[in-house]
């Protein structure tokens, strides 16, 4: 491998090492949120928290997420070029989570790699250069999540509902300010599990496409080849979570419904149930569509549906839609511009 391949794969994998930062400090109020609106934790412990659960999933999921990432683009060994493609398809995703985050938004990092991914793929190659298996069972999640979320929250906020109707109010905060420390940690794990996994899904494509990796590795924490991408992408989503995004903690947890201890409970746990299932299935989800679905879930339950603020979750929404293409998009003019300053 010529010493600029060496250059632009190290760049490459720099540069998805700082994507996985940004997703974690544009995630963090995903992990947060609620543990915070409700008072339960202050915010800087609950953001060590859940960065340490980050860091900790990696010895509790199986990386099928991020070998599902890898093989969106059909990647073709020992082809440099493709390298420009992943890079293109980070900076794209890159460049939509800091416009998002600065406006407060919380849309997905997660199908803003995935969108940003494809938009290269699709500049480099064309439409054949799609692996559709893969990337259909992603676009039917951006629906599916957040609909087992709302379905979860709702059923298990009038199931607590049910349960501890005869309880005093003051009594049941308190016993659910212990729930929601187990709660966020299992969302947190969650979080961790399915959100590092795209990143080394990245850099396990970079690493098969410039020969330094056979196709067929399988990242595992037993092989020292692989062992230190499941390591660093997993330090990097901790690190990003303890940076924190404050600007969306706060359109999570107080602008799209009012949470208590017992409410913030049932929205963690329906969103670390859809996780856990998604993540062992091997489905690159969105955490943010997971725990908005959620809230509003419980919202619906709690406040009643006309209560829930659906002008901010209207607005989260569109955000949603426009997370792929727009991704795309700008990952596919990064591909042309870097194609062309490379040849």
């Amino acid at each position: 491998m010529t010493s600029s391949t060496w250059a632009i794969v190290l760049i490459t994998v720099g540069v998805a090492i700082i994507f996985d930062v940004i997703n974690g400090f544009h995630d963090a109020a995903n992990s947060i949120a609620t543990i915070v609106s409700t008072r339960v934790l202050k915010p800087h412990t609950a953001v060590l928290w859940a960065a340490f659960c980050n860091f900790l999933a990696m010895a509790i999921f199986v990386p099928r997420v991020a070998e599902t990432i890898s093989k969106i683009v059909i990647i073709e060994p020992n082809d440099p070029i493709y390298i420009y493609v992943v890079l293109a398809g980070v900076l794209g995703a890159i460049a939509w989570d800091l416009l998002t985050w600065w406006f407060g938004l919380p849309t997905s990092s997660s199908h803003a790699l995935i969108g940003g991914f494809a938009g290269a793929g699709v500049a480099y190659a064309g439409f054949e250069a799609l692996r559709w298996d893969k990337l259909l069972i992603t676009i039917k999640f951006i629906f599916i999540a957040p609909l087992m979320g709302i379905l979860l929250g709702f059923c298990l906020m009038v199931a607590v509902f049910w349960i501890f109707r005869s309880w005093k109010p003051s009594i049941v905060n308190q016993f659910f300010k212990g729930g929601q420390i187990v709660s966020s940690t299992f969302y947190s794990l969650g979080h961790g599990g399915n959100d590092a996994q795209k990143t080394m899904g990245v850099i396990l494509a970079v690493m098969i496409s410039s020969g330094l990796l056979d196709p067929e590795t399988k990242l595992s924490l037993t092989h020292s080849n692989t062992l230190w991408i499941i390591l660093i992408c997993h330090a990097a989503l901790a690190l990003g979570t303890m940076i924190g995004g404050w600007k969306i903690v706060r359109t999570m947890g107080m602008k799209i419904t009012k949470l208590k201890p017992a409410s913030g409970f049932c929205a963690e746990m329906a969103g670390a149930i859809t996780l856990f299932f998604s993540t062992y299935a091997g489905i690159p989800v969105s955490t943010t569509h997971t725990i908005t679905g959620s809230i509003i879930g419980v919202g619906s339950a709690t406040t009643r549906y006309h209560n829930v603020k659906w002008g901010i979750a209207s607005r989260i929404i569109w955000s949603w839609i426009f997370t792929i293409p727009l991704s795309a998009t700008i990952s596919a003019l990064s591909f042309y511009v870097l194609y062309a300053f490379v040849g």
